[in-house]
């Protein structure tokens, strides 16, 4: 299976990066993030309920270094804000988790 095109890579786990996510995996790594705030950090990155620009979500982990786009994703999901995922804790898709409790009657299709 082939790598996505930054297109496809746009929007990942409710973060939209725009042209950035190209620009992150084009970057040479390892890299710190102070490097990658002078090269990328007014970039916006989208979120449902707001945006923020990548200086400002990597702010929170500013001596961290980076081996790869993988990793600079992944503190980028971990550091931006509670508002930005939507209602917490949501999902039409599986079901309640061990313990929870289902307000909605189980349906048989």
């Amino acid at each position: 299976m082939s790598d996505p095109t930054s297109n496809e890579r746009g929007r990942e786990l409710g973060v939209e990066f725009g042209s950035l996510a190209h620009q992150l995996d084009q970057h040479e790594y390892p890299a710190t993030c102070e490097e990658l705030v002078a090269s990328y950090g007014r970039a916006v990155l989208g979120f449902q309920n707001g945006e923020q620009t990548l200086e400002e979500v990597l702010s929170l982990v500013p001596e961290e270094q980076f081996n790869s786009a993988t990793e600079v994703r992944t503190a980028i999901f971990s550091n931006v804000p509670e508002g930005a995922i939507g209602r917490k804790g949501y999902s039409d898709r599986t079901p309640p988790a061990l313990g929870e409790q289902s307000e909605e009657a189980d349906e048989s299709f």
